[in-house]
């Protein structure tokens, strides 16, 4: 089952079905949507649903095989951000206001309280990422270094053609190859964490807003204290799942303000040297004198699940890979 759409988030199949009768109850019991498609065309259908947990983010796919029309019943849930982003074919979104184009060239961002129905066309494939608004608000309002005074609305269109709309995919899918990666069971909290702080702030920063003006007149200012309490802070917590809106609030002035300051400063973003940190505890791990653990088990301690990226993390900033150094703290 699934054949049609290859391995991504294959470790994480909440359902997989070509029977028509199971599909309806699933879509209804437990995704709460509702699904029609043509009866000429219920022999073709070849549905399957994978769905990655997060703490605030939900990231799917889903593939039907043939032409249907899917959408929300239930709408009592939190509110969200739904961002979709199409693999192969394409879609339209509709609510009561507007529709929007669903391609591998653009796509949208909403909120999950509008009703909607989806129009998917045969073979169409995407991945698709829910973002509680409580999470997308809490990272805002670091950023601004003030609680937002607005409901925040993003522009639906999102325009895949655009420097903006690349990272904002880019950052998607690099969660998820991490993600794919580990498999449910290396999945650990710093690791997610880390992913969740990506994909929101880089939201946040990447899809135009009702704050998007605010966001870029927190001009950069020399601050070389704001870093550095920035940087004792998260030194003092590597060990932790700590966000922006943490380190923010350790540093005394907004996350954006902070983001300039780090830019400058340091040349890397705040949750960057976060990760450069955290590579080096790996390496002091890997060369202690009495190193019992692997490189895998010492690497996923400290969140890193995906082991080619991490090589060569580490082989950039250390000049050497994870197991030279393991190696040469064994022989001496």
């Amino acid at each position: 089952m699934g054949e049609a759409i290859g391995g991504l988030l294959s470790r994480y199949e909440i359902f997989a079905s070509k029977n028509l009768d199971e599909t309806y109850a699933f879509m209804e019991d437990r995704a709460a949507h509702f699904l029609e498609v043509s009866p000429r065309d219920s022999g073709t259908l070849d549905v399957v649903s994978r769905m990655v947990i997060l703490p605030n983010i939900n990231m799917g796919r889903i593939y039907y095989g043939p032409a249907v029309l899917a959408g929300a019943r239930d709408l009592g849930r939190p509110e969200r951000f739904l961002i979709s982003i199409p693999l192969r074919g394409s879609s339209e979104l509709a609510n009561k206001t507007r529709s929007l184009e669903c391609s591998p060239a653009r796509s949208f961002v909403v909120s999950s309280t509008e009703e909607y129905t989806m129009r998917s066309a045969a073979e169409s494939d995407r991945l698709t990422l829910h973002i509680t608004k409580s999470a997308v608000m809490m990272q805002l309002a670091a950023l601004l270094g003030d609680e937002p005074e607005r409901r925040l609305e993003f522009l639906p269109e999102l325009d895949f053609g655009t420097a903006h709309g690349r990272r904002l995919r880019r950052q998607a899918h690099l969660a998820i190859a991490d993600l794919d990666e580990a498999g449910p069971e290396g999945a650990n909290p710093l690791m997610m964490n880390m992913y969740e702080q990506l994909i929101i702030t880089g939201l946040l920063l990447n899809q135009a807003s009702n704050y998007t003006a605010a966001l870029n007149r927190l001009e950069n200012k020399i601050g070389p204290g704001d870093v550095k309490r920035a940087i004792d802070f998260m030194e003092a917590h590597l060990h932790l799942p700590i966000t922006l809106v943490d380190i923010a609030k350790a540093s005394g002035v907004p996350g954006r303000t902070l983001l300039e300051h780090f830019k400058d400063h340091r040349s890397v973003s705040p949750m960057r040297y976060l990760r450069n940190a955290r590579l080096a505890k790996v390496r002091q791990a890997l060369a202690g004198r009495d190193c019992a653990e692997t490189v895998t088990q010492i690497a996923m301690e400290w969140g890193f699940s995906h082991l080619g990226r991490f090589a060569i993390e580490y082989r950039n900033q250390f000049g050497e890979s994870p197991s030279d150094t393991l190696t040469r703290s064994r022989a001496g």
